[in-house]
């Protein structure tokens, strides 16, 4: 055998190898879990309370749940792959500071919870939260869904399932598989992607407003595929990129997120007095 074919062989065997890796632990590159079970009040949520669900297979979820104030709406909220609950305790307290109501669910393997994460348990997970945020006696016209990055495709999915005042989503991408093959192009993801989020597919089921936000400077999801997935959905819609925004800092001083959420939700308020 020349050594054209020696290396050509080798470079086929690690290839496989590689692939074969990335398949057997994908689930691992995409959820990284903050496995910690912090109570809101170490993170000074004074006023946030902690809620577990149960699911019919006998996983616990945790979740925080922080109420609205009277008249003012819920955000149902599913966070990105990395972290949990604690890592998104500025948000929760930007949100309640202008009177919305925050119920956020985490996945199951984060934030204290048990079991493993998958997209058909975390859209299952996410039908009980919606269903648990019901029996806090929250109106589902008072629920807007809040996706942030992997959220994006659960909050989606629930949008075409129940009734809900609005979505928001944070950093979206068209599918969990177009994005993979951007990070990894050498692999065969297409084909051996299990958890597949394909939002596209499902969007233009939403029948709600929809307001979208991504930083025009996003490493992790492309801002272009916002902007496909917003032009995928429906009527009303509303698009907001943030010039000097990345993946997760839309509400840091500067970028103005919390704004343009402020707008958008009194504009929903308003349209309900009508």
């Amino acid at each position: 055998m020349s050594l054209v074919l020696k290396l050509a062989a080798a470079a086929l065997c690690a290839w496989a190898l590689i692939a074969l890796a990335a398949y057997l632990g994908q689930r691992r590159l995409m959820y990284i879990p903050d496995r910690h079970r912090t109570p809101p009040s170490a993170v000074g949520l004074a006023t946030v309370e902690e809620r577990t669900l149960r699911t019919p297979d006998g996983a616990i979820v945790v979740a925080w749940y922080g109420r609205a104030r009277p008249g003012k709406p819920t955000l149902l909220y599913f966070h990105g792959n990395a972290g949990g609950l604690a890592a998104r305790a500025e948000r929760i307290r930007r949100f309640m500071g202008e009177g919305w109501g925050v119920y956020m669910m985490s996945y199951r393997g984060y934030s204290g919870g048990t079991g493993s994460p998958s997209e058909t348990a975390n859209v299952a997970d996410a039908r009980l939260a919606y269903g648990a945020l019901l029996l806090e006696g929250v109106e589902p016209a008072s629920v807007i869904l809040y996706g942030e990055s992997l959220g994006t495709g659960v909050a989606v999915r629930i949008a075409t399932e129940r009734k809900v005042a609005g979505v928001i989503l944070d950093a979206p991408f068209t599918s969990m598989v177009d994005l993979a093959a951007q990070i990894y192009p050498f692999l065969p993801v297409r084909l051996f992607l299990a958890d597949r989020y394909e939002t596209r597919n499902y969007i233009g089921q939403v029948h709600v407003p929809v307001l979208v936000l991504h930083g025009e400077r996003d490493q992790v999801v492309p801002v272009v595929m916002g902007r496909e997935l917003f032009g995928l959905a429906n009527e009303p819609k509303r698009l907001a990129v943030f010039r000097d925004g990345g993946h997760s800092d839309l509400y840091l001083e500067g970028n103005g997120a919390l704004e343009v959420v402020r707008s958008w939700i009194g504009e929903l308020e308003r349209a309900s007095q009508h």
